[in-house]
């Protein structure tokens, strides 16, 4: 629960920072669509390995918690003061 409440704070976020436009929105779009690959690979490797140790079980909480510091960092990212 509390990742999807982040995560709509950081969709807000990253859509005030798109809809200002320029270089600043440029480059938040190409920091978003790095960040969803390297997301998407770590959670895959998160689960093979689970999977490996015969420990998928786990796989489930180790991708939220995973998911979780990810979107915190973009949100801590986001509303910092420049």
């Amino acid at each position: 629960m509390h990742l999807g409440f982040e995560t709509q704070t950081v969709v807000g976020l990253r859509l005030m920072k798109l809809a200002l436009g320029g270089a600043a929105a440029q480059a938040e779009t190409r920091l978003m669509v790095m960040e969803k690959s390297n997301a998407a690979a770590d959670a895959l490797k998160e689960i093979v390995l689970g999977l490996a140790a015969g420990r998928g079980d786990r796989a489930p909480a180790k991708l939220v918690g995973l998911y979780r510091r990810r979107v915190r960092a973009n949100r801590k990212r986001l509303t910092r003061r420049n």
